[in-house]
C-alpha cells in the first residue's frame, strides 16, 4: 500500500493512496477517514524551519532517495495546503543533487530556482497572496581585489601582464574573494599566489562597481582596491597566470601607453597619497561586534580621532 511504503521512507504516519487532503481542526490535524470504510490513516508534512519572515524552510534531503514520483508529489501536495493554511509568506526548497529528479515535480507546485551550488539547488515558492514577492535574489555582485604594492622609498609598484587577457596592459595583481574570505586577505592571496611576492595589508584605497561584467555570469562587480606594503622583494611569478612581472616606479608606469584607465587612476591616488599622506585616501578596516549573536564584520571607513572627531587623522 501506498502509506505503508510512505512510512518506510520517512518513519511517520502517511495518507493512504485514496485520502485526500483538507484541514481539519488542531485536535484532529493528521488524522482523516476512507469514507468507505472505517479505517483512519495519517497525514504527514514536511518538516521545516520557519524563518523571521514566517517562510518555511525544508531539507529534501529528509526523503528517502529512492521515493517514487508519486509519493512525493502527494507529500508536497499535502505539506503544501498545510504552510498555506498557516499564512506562510513563503516555502524554501533545499534539494541535494542526487535529489534534483525531484526539481521538475516541484516545479508543477510553483517552486522556481532561487540559486545553486556545488551539491545542492534552492527552490523557492512565494505564498503571501497581499504583496508581491519580497524575497532577494541571490548573489547580485561578485566581489574582486586589486593589490597594489607600493614601496613608498623607491616609489615603485608591483605590476603584472596576464596571460589570459585578450589585450597585453601593465596592472596589479587581482582575483576573486573566496565566500567568507576578508577582501585584505584576498588581495594578500593573489598577489603572493601570481608574484611571489609577501605583503601586510594596509588599506582600502578605492572601490569601483561594474555592472553588467562579462565573465561574471550575469552579476555586477564590486571590485575593492587595497593598499599592500611588501615583506619581501624577489619576484617569483607564476607562469600559468602571467607573462612578466616587474616592480616599476609610478612616474613611468603613469607614461606609459600599456594601461588601463583605472590604473591611471591608481596611480594617481598613490602619488596623491606619497605626497600629502594616505590618511587623505585610506579606508582603514576595524572589527565590530555584530548584532547577531557571536559574530563580528568588518567596518572600513576614513581614519578619525574619536575623542576630537576630526577625520583624517592616522590610526
Amino acid at each position: 500500500m501506498m502509506a505503508r511504503r510512505l512510512l518506510t521512507i520517512l518513519g511517520q504516519h502517511y495518507m493512504h493512496a485514496d485520502c485526500r487532503h483538507i484541514h481539519l481542526p488542531a485536535n484532529q490535524r493528521g488524522r482523516c477517514s476512507l469514507s468507505s470504510t472505517s479505517r483512519s490513516c495519517y497525514i504527514h508534512n514536511l518538516s521545516g524551519e520557519t524563518d523571521k519572515y514566517n517562510g518555511i524552510f525544508v531539507d529534501i534531503g529528509q526523503l528517502a532517495v529512492d521515493i517514487t514520483d508519486e509519493e512525493f508529489t502527494k507529500v508536497l501536495s499535502t505539506s503544501m495546503h498545510q504552510w498555506e493554511f498557516e499564512k506562510r509568506t513563503a516555502v524554501w526548497l533545499h534539494v541535494p543533487i542526487q535529489h534534483s529528479r525531484l526539481i521538475a515535480l516541484a516545479a508543477q507546485h510553483g517552486f522556481a530556482f532561487h540559486h545553486a551550488e556545488d551539491q545542492h539547488a534552492m527552490l523557492k515558492r512565494w505564498l503571501d497572496k497581499r504583496k508581491g514577492d519580497a524575497t532577494p535574489r541571490f548573489a547580485t555582485h561578485q566581489v574582486g581585489v586589486a593589490g597594489v604594492v607600493l614601496r613608498e622609498n623607491t616609489k615603485q609598484v608591483l605590476v603584472v601582464q596576464d596571460r589570459h587577457k585578450t589585450y597585453t596592459t601593465w596592472k596589479f595583481p587581482t582575483g576573486l574573494s573566496d565566500l567568507g574570505e576578508n577582501i585584505g586577505d584576498t588581495a594578500m592571496r593573489e598577489v603572493f599566489e601570481e608574484t611571489g611576492i609577501e605583503t601586510d595589508f594596509n588599506a582600502v584605497i578605492a572601490l569601483r562597481q561594474h555592472h553588467n561584467h562579462p565573465g561574471a555570469f550575469g552579476r555586477s562587480d564590486f571590485f575593492a582596491v587595497c593598499r599592500l606594503t611588501p615583506k619581501t622583494f624577489d619576484i617569483n611569478p607564476c607562469l600559468h597566470e602571467i607573462i612578466d612581472c616587474q616592480w616599476i616606479a609610478l612616474a613611468d608606469l603613469g607614461k606609459s601607453a600599456d594601461i588601463t584607465s583605472i590604473t591611471l587612476r591608481i596611480i594617481q591616488l598613490l602619488e596623491f597619497g606619497l605626497l600629502g599622506g594616505f590618511s587623505h585616501i585610506d579606508l582603514k578596516s576595524e572589527e565590530i561586534a555584530s548584532v547577531y549573536k557571536g559574530l563580528k564584520y568588518t567596518l572600513f571607513h576614513r581614519p578619525f580621532d574619536i575623542d576630537s572627531g576630526r577625520s583624517g587623522s592616522q590610526s
